[in-house]
């Protein structure tokens, strides 16, 4: 029944700087409806879990945690580190791929992802 997800939305304290953000770190093109559309891609999948309250996966104090898909993470890191934004968890690999740490300007953690 379910074709994927129609989106993601969430409530910021300051919503210029949240844009500004995701837009120089993430290179997300945010439009002035406050938003952008996600087109899938060959290859890339969204992944729909559940973890228990005081699992410790990302902080507990964190309700939802955004996870992105990556084409190339090592590039990614590279960007990361040219505008000075740091990892707050260095790379993971693991049978599910590479993944790296970083916080939004509200503390969010975000997850980067390749598979």
């Amino acid at each position: 029944m379910i074709k994927g997800f129609g989106g993601v939305f969430w409530r910021t304290k300051n919503i210029e700087v949240v844009k500004k953000w995701y837009s120089d770190v993430l290179k997300m093109e945010i439009e002035n409806w406050n938003g952008t559309v996600i087109k899938p891609q060959t290859g890339n999948e969204t992944i729909f879990s559940f973890f228990t309250e005081d699992d410790s996966y990302f902080p507990t104090e964190q309700q939802v945690m955004l996870n992105f898909q990556v084409d190339n993470l090592n590039e990614m890191m590279e960007h990361l580190e040219q505008i000075g934004v740091p990892l707050v968890k260095e790379k993971e690999m693991s049978e599910y791929g590479k993944f790296i740490w970083i916080e939004d300007p509200e503390g969010r953690l975000v997850e980067l992802w390749e598979k």
